[in-house]
């Protein structure tokens, strides 16, 4: 087995492997990998792709560049902004996001279980001798008419096979597969399978079930957020070309884009009215054929638009995503857009198009702040988008 260990977006590293090795690396899509300086080295660079993978006898260790807890508060930010921001995960200090995130599920876990597993009420329709429950007349005159037994009945079954339980067996199952997971983890982690031995797991590919926060599931809540995690972004499945990988992977400019949409949701709706949407759909010319999706749109009205948001996580094609919003104004007659770059604290950069009065401001967000300094920036961020939203643009004609 060949270890790598990379960090997103840093300097390749040069390493022996076999060309059999470097197809599939390359096919898997996980890394960038080029010939390297000599016969049998390859250089292998990692992207916006962040955690642990296995492909065949390759194995991946790729750390971000922001620091473990704030990636974990993104990613779980965005899935549920209600919840996760006054839950703090305790990571344990691991170096590498996935034995930290492996650490954490398990303490967590253990944590949630020490009462014993939690049960609740399932609706059962099945087929018995004796009446239990109530009948189910339909289903008992339809595949027995006129027969007195068996009887096709309905019950409620106090049970572990409940939706928490099986979102943490099967997310417990996944992370046992990830690579990268530290001798401790991997031993509590077993542990917590067999506590869990009696709940059924998810299918492959099937959608993690949904769950209520109550009184009774409380203690389990910072464990189902972080299973919830491991499940979205866990797989073991033939990647591309069929090559067989164990992975948790985290696309970071996916993350930073479900961020911001969720966070600026959250800071623009309730003070400024309106609605957001994610992904909106339009078109540039007048045929349909030239298809348009920014990130961000907010209404302010029905169907009055007040301003398009693109979230950007790297600044390397600034010029084009210039150009991307102008698109985005001329579509939807505004005289301003904004685009949104995960980097440090800077001023807004400020382009007049010229010949058109259009305005397009780029804006700055510092990831690796504390999530009350990154939500509060956003929040700031929201009342210069509704300020901004109507009105002159300035006359100066600008880069």
């Amino acid at each position: 087995m060949t270890l790598i260990q990379l960090r997103e977006a840093g300097p390749a590293v040069h390493v022996r492997l076999h060309a059999d090795e470097a197809r599939r690396l390359a096919v898997a899509g996980v890394v960038d990998v080029r010939p390297g300086p000599a016969v049998g080295m390859w250089a292998v660079r990692a992207g916006r792709k962040v955690g642990a993978a296995r492909i065949g006898n390759v194995e991946l260790h790729i750390e971000p560049k922001v620091p473990i807890e704030r990636l974990l508060f993104l990613v779980g930010y965005a899935r549920n902004p209600t919840g996760w921001r006054d839950e703090t995960v305790p990571l344990a200090d691991h170096a590498g996001l996935v034995p930290a995130l492996a650490a954490a599920l398990w303490r967590q876990t253990d944590r949630a279980l020490r009462q014993g597993l939690l049960q609740g009420y399932r609706t059962v329709d099945d087929t018995s001798p004796v009446l239990r429950g109530r009948l189910r007349e339909t289903a008992q005159l339809g595949r027995r008419p006129g027969l007195p037994l068996p009887l096709e009945i309905r019950h409620d079954e106090y049970t572990v096979d409940i939706p928490e339980n099986r979102i943490l067996a099967t997310a417990i199952d996944r992370m046992l597969r990830v690579p990268g997971i530290d001798v401790v983890s991997r031993r509590m982690l077993r542990h917590l399978a067999a506590r869990l031995a009696g709940v059924p797991r998810l299918r492959p590919g099937e959608p993690a079930p949904h769950w209520h926060r109550t009184r009774l599931n409380e203690r389990l809540v910072i464990a189902l957020r972080l299973a919830e995690l491991v499940l979205a972004d866990a797989s073991i499945e033939a990647g591309r070309g069929g090559i067989l990988s164990n992975a948790f992977l985290l696309d970071m400019w996916r993350v930073y884009e479900d961020f911001l949409s969720v966070a600026l949701r959250a800071a623009i709706v309730p003070k400024h009215g309106g609605a957001v949407t994610f992904q909106a759909r339009h078109h540039l010319d007048e045929q349909g054929r030239l298809d348009l999706r920014p990130d961000i749109v907010w209404r302010r009205r029905r169907a009055e638009v007040g301003a398009v948001v693109d979230a950007k996580y790297k600044a390397d094609t600034a010029r084009e995503d210039v150009y991307q919003m102008l698109a985005y104004c001329v579509a939807y007659r505004l005289p301003r857009g904004h685009l949104v770059y995960a980097l440090g604290e800077h001023p807004p950069i400020r382009h007049v198009v010229r010949n058109s009065g259009i305005e397009i401001v780029c804006h700055t967000l510092d990831l690796a702040a504390d999530p009350s300094a990154l939500l509060a920036r956003v929040g700031l961020l929201a009342d210069e988008v509704a300020r901004e939203s109507s009105g002159p643009v300035p006359a100066a004609q600008a880069d």
